[in-house]
């Protein structure tokens, strides 16, 4: 089946910037306190769950994954860049990581403990986020927690010329952080905590965390 233009320029724009982009992006440990401290809640709460596994979808070069196996996740990485996944396993070899669309994923309906989408959900255009969010919705297990985290904004669309040093022919969309929530909510997912920073150091825009969890049985979830 022919990927929507828009996921073909996302992974067209990925593979030819992969290697500067590992080069050049921080791992976890060099994230701000509060980014680390929020994978930190998400790994503390999944545990509390039951622990299944755990999917970093749009997981670049795999170091956040990593880094959440490190935590004592069961995580497993999804890129819908090949380059991307080839870092990935080539720097963690004792991980699982898998070429693919995360708004379609080779997943059986509620079996994720856990979902992390680290600043991966802004190249998704605001109209298919719902389908995107039900995706996320109908894999997490009962009880099973979502962790995005993204830049934000008041409806902006970009489309640059260069990331990276590279010509990139992705968009990105900056929505509002109350939108994200709203669109979360209206896939079934309940919003249990937000955070919002304001731009600082090399960090030019606004961004946020979510953490959302799907319904446990028995608690009037779908």
């Amino acid at each position: 089946m022919t990927s929507p233009a828009y996921l073909a320029a996302v992974r067209d724009s990925y593979d030819t910037l992969a290697a500067d982009y590992f080069a050049q992006v921080p791992p976890p440990s060099g994230m701000d306190p509060l980014n680390r401290g929020m994978l930190a809640v998400f790994a503390d709460l999944v545990r509390a769950a039951g622990s299944g596994p755990v999917a970093d979808l749009g997981c670049g070069p795999g170091r956040t994954t990593a880094h959440l196996a490190a935590l004592g996740l069961r995580a497993f990485g999804v890129d819908v860049s090949p380059k991307m996944i080839a870092l990935a396993r080539g720097n963690h070899p004792g991980l699982r990581f898998t070429e693919g669309p995360m708004a379609a994923l080779d997943t059986a309906s509620g079996t994720l403990g856990g979902i992390l989408a680290w600043y991966s959900v802004h190249h998704t255009p605001p109209d298919r986020l719902p389908a995107l969010f039900a995706e996320f919705h109908r894999v997490l297990a009962p009880g099973g927690l979502l962790l995005i985290g993204d830049w934000t904004g008041s409806d902006e669309e970009l489309s640059p010329d260069l990331a990276f040093g590279h010509p990139v022919s992705y968009r990105s969309y900056f929505l509002p952080l109350s939108r994200l929530a709203d669109l979360l909510t209206r896939a079934g997912l309940d919003v249990t905590a937000r955070l919002e920073q304001e731009p600082e150091g090399r960090q030019k825009r606004p961004h946020a965390c979510l953490l959302a969890r799907k319904a446990p049985q028995g608690h009037g979830g779908t």
